[in-house]
């Protein structure tokens, strides 16, 4: 595990799905910060990370609330790297989802952010199960 310190010696953030949906809806707390991430994503030329889980996640949700093009668009703009799942990291996932109770997607998002040392940015409280292993980069709660 690497101490989620860049070679610029910043901190490494990993988006869960639910910071980047709070962010395309302006969510009050959240929408902010994400901007602020991508914002020293874009000036540090270092992109934030997000499992291709997760990401296929989001990009469902956009294309079938703003259609496929506004999907697109989003995704070639964004500074976000989408890490591809292979069968070691979609079992090293299965750890937190068994062990902590984690949703399947959760699980992609901890394994990552664990395996990176990076903060994990979210507003589910879930992840708090997970304890001192993986650091959290708490959002405001979205209550539906």
């Amino acid at each position: 595990m690497r101490s989620g310190i860049s070679h610029g010696g910043r901190r490494r953030y990993v988006l869960d799905a639910n910071a980047l949906i709070g962010f395309f809806e302006g969510r009050r707390g959240t929408a902010d910060k994400v901007r602020h991430l991508f914002g020293e994503a874009l000036r540090h030329d270092e992109p934030l990370l997000m499992s291709a889980v997760n990401w296929g996640e989001v990009f469902y949700l956009a294309w079938r609330r703003h259609g496929e093009a506004m999907a697109r668009e989003v995704e070639a703009r964004l500074p976000i790297a989408v890490i591809a799942v292979d069968r070691a990291r979609a079992t090293r996932s299965g750890t937190p989802k068994q062990k902590h109770g984690l949703g399947y997607a959760d699980a992609f998002a901890a394994e990552l952010a664990i395996e990176q040392g990076a903060w994990l940015v979210t507003a589910d409280p879930e992840f708090s199960k997970v304890g001192k292993g993986l650091s959290v980069f708490s959002l405001p709660r979205h209550e539906k």
